[in-house]
C-alpha cells in the first residue's frame, strides 16, 4: 500500500511490524453508504480529535509519560545515501607571501616596480643609498694591518718575557742550592715566618717545650688587602697586570690606589647574562678595611660591573718543624714580621750571617722569578690583545661588507605587488618599516598562483582527516557560490583552550577564481560517502545514553490512512550507532526501514512551560 501523508502528522509505514502497534485495518462498505453513516463518520472524527486534545492536555498538566502528538514530532527510520563530513570556519590566504623589511637605514635610490605588477624571485625592489657603510669598509680596511702590527710587537715581547723567565728560574735554583748548603745542619733549630705581615696570635712561650707540628704563631698581613671584583670580559681583556687601579671602599668616600695583580682567564655569566672576568687588585690598608669590607674599582675608564670581597693578603700559621725549648722567641704579638723572617729558635747556636744573607738571597731570586712571570704573563695577555685586535678588526670589516647587501633588496618570491608604500626618494629604516600597531611595509608581495585557509578541527574529529580529502567551500562575500578544495596538510602540533585542543587544518582550493585574500569562508570536508544505509534524524538519538530513541507504545493510536495521531505510552530502545553528520546517524541494529521515532516538540514543551506544567 501506497504511504500518504496529511496534514494531521508523518505516515507510517505500509505494513508496520511489531514492537509497533498495527494500525486499524480498513472496513470494506457498500459504495452506496446510508445517510446515518455519513453522521456516524464525523461523530468518529469528532471524538478521535477529542481524544487527541485530551492526551495534549493532559501531557500539559505534567501526566504519566502518556502524550498526545502535540508533545512530540514523528519521524522515520528511512534507507539513503549519508555524506560524513567535517565542517569549520577559515580566512583565504595567499599561497606565499613577501612583506619586504630592512636591517638599514637611508634614502631610496631605485624602486623600479609598481602596484599590481608581477614580480620573480630575486628582482630588484629597493636600492638604498649605502655611502655611510661603504666608509666603514674603507676605515675597516685600513685597520687591519696596523693590528696586524701590533701582534709582531707582542710577539716579540713574549719571546723577550720567555727569556726572562728562563733566567730567573736559573737564578733562583743557584739560590736555593747555595742555601741548602749552608743551612743544611740548622734548618731546624730556627722558627721562620711563613708570611708577611703582623703576628696576630702568639702559641708558645720563651722557655717552652713544644714539638714538632705545634702551632707557633698566626700570621695576618693587614697591611695589604686584595679586592676581587668582576669586569665585563671584553674591559678585562683590556687590563694588564701591574697597573694602576682606583679603589672606593664601600661605606666611605675615600679613594685608595692599588695595583691589578692578578686577572682571572676564567669567564662567568654576570647580572642579566653578561660574560665576566675576576679581576684582583692589591691595596694598602689605612688601617679601617677588615676581610668583612668590600668595594669597587677602576682601571683607567674601565669599571667593574659590580662590587666585590677584601681579603687579606697573607693569613698563615707557623708550626714547629722539630721538638724542644723555645730557647729564643724575638717577636711578641702585633710585631710585623716578612716571609722567611727568624722568630726564634731552638737551644742551638745562633744563625749565621751567611745563613741570613743565603736566606734573602733565595727570597730575592724568588721574588725575580715572579716578577719575570708576572712580565710574561703580561706579554701574552698584549699577545692575546693584539690578536683579538686583529680579529675585531677583519670581523668589522666582514660585518660591514655583509651589511652592504642589505643596502639592495629583492624579491623572495614570485607574486603580485599589493602594497609599495615607499618610493625614490623617500627615506627607510628598520623603524619606520614596520608597527606593531599599524604595520606600514615598505612593500607587500602575494603570491597569487594558489589560495589556502586553514580551519581548526576539534580532537574528537581530527583523526578522521586525511590529505587528499575532498572539500566543500562557501563563501560569505559570494553568496550561492561553492567551491571545491583538497585537504593539503594537516599538522599535529595543537593548541588548548579551556580543556579543548583542536589541530589546524590546511585547505589548498581547486579554482579560486573570485576569491582574494582576507575572505571568509565556510568548509565541509568530506570525510567519507556511505550509499543506502538506514538513517534517522540526529535529534532523535540519545547518545549520550549509548543509543537511545523514543518509540510509540502499544497504545498507540493510528488514523485510518496509518497516520500515527497519538505515540500512546512512549517507549525507549536501544539502537546500535553508525557514523553520522551533523543531520543524519546510521542505525545499525534496533530499527528497520519505516520504523517510527520520537522527538520532543519544542514548541509544546514551551507552551508546557509557559502553563506551568
Amino acid at each position: 500500500m501506497e504511504n500518504k501523508e496529511t496534514k494531521g502528522g508523518v505516515a507510517a509505514p505500509a505494513k508496520p511490524e511489531a514492537p509497533s502497534k498495527t494500525p486499524p485495518k480498513k472496513i470494506s462498505v457498500p459504495k452506496k453508504r446510508p445517510k446515518w453513516f455519513k453522521w456516524l463518520k464525523r461523530l468518529v472524527t469528532f471524538a478521535v480529535l477529542a481524544a487527541v486534545v485530551f492526551f495534549l492536555l493532559r501531557g500539559c498538566a505534567g501526566g504519566p509519560v502518556t502524550a498526545g502528538m502535540g508533545s512530540y514530532l514523528a519521524e522515520h527510520a528511512s534507507m539513503q545515501d549519508l555524506t560524513v563530513f567535517v565542517s569549520g570556519t577559515g580566512t583565504i590566504q595567499p599561497n606565499n607571501s613577501y612583506k619586504v623589511t630592512t636591517l638599514v637605514r637611508g634614502e631610496i635610490l631605485e624602486a623600479p616596480f609598481e602596484e599590481g605588477q608581477s614580480i620573480h624571485k630575486d628582482d630588484l625592489l629597493f636600492r638604498i643609498d649605502a655611502k655611510d657603510v661603504e666608509t666603514a669598509i674603507e676605515q675597516a680596511q685600513l685597520a687591519i694591518p696596523q693590528a696586524e702590527a701590533g701582534v709582531r710587537q707582542a710577539e716579540a715581547a713574549v719571546r723577550q718575557a720567555e727569556a726572562g723567565v728562563r733566567q730567573a728560574e736559573l737564578n733562583l735554583e743557584q739560590a736555593e742550592l747555595n742555601f741548602r748548603n749552608i743551612n743544611n745542619n740548622a734548618k731546624d733549630a730556627t722558627l721562620t715566618s711563613n708570611a708577611t705581615g703582623i703576628i696576630s696570635h702568639l702559641y708558645v712561650d720563651e722557655g717552652d717545650n713544644i714539638v714538632a707540628g705545634a702551632q707557633v704563631a698566626d700570621i695576618l698581613d693587614r697591611s695589604t688587602m686584595k679586592l676581587k671584583v668582576p669586569f665585563h670580559s671584553a674591559d678585562a681583556a683590556g687590563i694588564a697586570l701591574g697597573q694602576s687601579a682606583t679603589v672606593v671602599v664601600d661605606g666611605t668616600a675615600e679613594s685608595l690606589i692599588g695595583t691589578v695583580t692578578e686577572i682571572s682567564a676564567l669567564e662567568q655569566v654576570g647580572p642579566g647574562g653578561t660574560l665576566t672576568r675576576t679581576v684582583t687588585i692589591s691595596v694598602s690598608n689605612p688601617g679601617v678595611i677588615t676581610n668583612q669590607s668590600t668595594g669597587t674599582a677602576a682601571v683607567g675608564t674601565l669599571s667593574c660591573s659590580a662590587n666585590g670581597p677584601f681579603e687579606y693578603a697573607a693569613q698563615k700559621t707557623v708550626v714547629a718543624k722539630t721538638s724542644g725549648e723555645l730557647a729564643v722567641l724575638s717577636v711578641k704579638e702585633g710585631d710585623f714580621v716578612t716571609d722567611g723572617q727568624t722568630l726564634g729558635s731552638f737551644d742551638a747556636d745562633s744563625i749565621t750571617t751567611q745563613i741570613e744573607t743565603a736566606r734573602i738571597a733565595v727570597e730575592n731570586a724568588r721574588i725575580g722569578v715572579e716578577n719575570a712571570r708576572t712580565s710574561l704573563d703580561n706579554a701574552r695577555t698584549s699577545l692575546d690583545n693584539a690578536h683579538l685586535a686583529v680579529e675585531n678588526a677583519q670581523l668589522t670589516l666582514k660585518n660591514a661588507q655583509d651589511q652592504l647587501e642589505n643596502y639592495t633588496i629583492t624579491s623572495t618570491i614570485d607574486g603580485t605587488v599589493i602594497e609599495k608604500n615607499l618610493d625614490v626618494g623617500d627615506n627607510i629604516d628598520s623603524t619606520t618599516s614596520t608597527s606593531a600597531a599599524a604595520p606600514n611595509y615598505p612593500a607587500v608581495i602575494y603570491d597569487l598562483s594558489a589560495l589556502t585557509f586553514d580551519m581548526d578541527i576539534d580532537e574528537l574529529d581530527i583523526n578522521k582527516i586525511k590529505v587528499g580529502q575532498k572539500v566543500e567551500i562557501t563563501v560569505d562575500a559570494l553568496d550561492g557560490q561553492v567551491f571545491s578544495g583538497t585537504v593539503d596538510k594537516v599538522n599535529i602540533n595543537g593548541a588548548t583552550v579551556n580543556g579543548v585542543t583542536s589541530y589546524p587544518v590546511t585547505v589548498l582550493v581547486d579554482d579560486p577564481d573570485g576569491l582574494l585574500p582576507g575572505m571568509n569562508v565556510s568548509a565541509k570536508i568530506i570525510v567519507e560517502h556511505i550509499g543506502n544505509v538506514l538513517c534517522v534524524p540526529v535529534d532523535v538519538v540519545d547518545r549520550a545514553g549509548g543509543g537511545v530513541v523514543l518509540v510509540p507504545g502499544a497504545d498507540a493510536v493510528y488514523s485510518e490512512d496509518g497516520v500515527l495521531l497519538s505515540p500512546g505510552t512512549i517507549e525507549t530502545r536501544s539502537v546500535t550507532l553508525g557514523r553520522n553528520n551533523e543531520d543524519f546517524i546510521e542505525i545499525l541494529d534496533g530499527l528497520k526501514e519505516g520504523d517510527v521515532v520520537l522527538k520532543q516538540n519544542q514548541a509544546s514543551s514551551m507552551m508546557q512551560m509557559m502553563m506551568g506544567g
